[in-house]
């Protein structure tokens, strides 16, 4: 029997919203911390921050504790894969040549007898035009430059500004939920596989398409949830809110 494979996504960790369930980044290491032994696959959908940007000399120390407990994931023998997310602004060499983890922008993957397409999910819905162009725009190498010419505490503060101003959770996630499932009809089909797993608009759950599923890990703000795939059959887990 295969070991479960977990997928997880939009933790926003560095970021306190209103309402926002307390202790997450608590949560989230006694969560990691079951998996090693018993998980084959750990997959990060995206958004595991509030806000990455990479430093030649400069690794925030804010979140030590996942860091760590990813890096023993790692040497536990489970296999960490990390797909880039719109907060993760820029993940260079630390996360694959310091701590064993795998990073993509997309990811397709043979799993339990499952063809898998894995990405985070941002500027997917077709109305997202403006972030598409605004996404272009920010992660030009002139300003991904520009921005590291910042001390890094301005630079994390600064960006911290812009999301916690620009946060708009779940407003039209609803609205856009048939976008993100016509998207993934159009990957099923161009990636000739039965499962798309997605992050990005906070909205937990599993869809039949028809021509195979979408698969969407949920959140981890005020909602502790991620995807379980075992047994071949892929499972929508909602954690208690309590710590044991």
């Amino acid at each position: 029997m295969a070991l479960p494979a977990y997928f997880i996504s939009d933790l926003h960790l560095g970021c306190e919203p209103r309402h926002c369930i307390p202790q997450r980044e608590e949560r989230l290491l006694l969560l990691l911390r079951s998996f090693k032994g018993q998980a084959s696959h750990v997959f990060l959908v995206g958004d595991v921050f509030e806000f990455w940007m990479e430093y030649r000399d400069y690794v925030n120390r804010n979140h030590f504790g996942l860091l760590r407990a990813l890096a023993e994931l790692v040497e536990s023998g489970v296999e960490v894969h990390y797909l880039c997310g719109n907060h993760d602004f820029r993940l260079d060499d630390f996360f694959p040549r310091t701590l064993g983890i795998q990073v993509h922008r997309t990811l397709r993957m043979d799993l339990q007898g499952h063809r898998i397409w894995l990405q985070h999910g941002d500027g997917c819905a077709r109305s997202d035009w403006k972030y598409r162009l605004a996404s272009r725009v920010l992660h030009s190498p002139l300003n991904v430059a520009l921005f590291r010419t910042l001390h890094p505490d301005w630079g994390m503060s600064l960006a911290r500004f812009v999301g916690h101003t620009s946060r708009t959770v779940n407003q039209e996630s609803d609205q856009k939920l048939a976008e993100y499932q016509s998207f993934a009809r159009e990957v099923l089909m161009r990636e000739q596989c039965d499962t798309v797993v997605l992050g990005h608009n906070h909205l937990g759950g599993i869809w039949d398409l028809g021509c195979g599923q979408l698969v969407n890990c949920g959140q981890w703000l005020f909602e502790l949830s991620y995807a379980q795939l075992l047994d071949g059959v892929f499972k929508h887990v909602v954690v208690a809110e309590k710590l044991p």
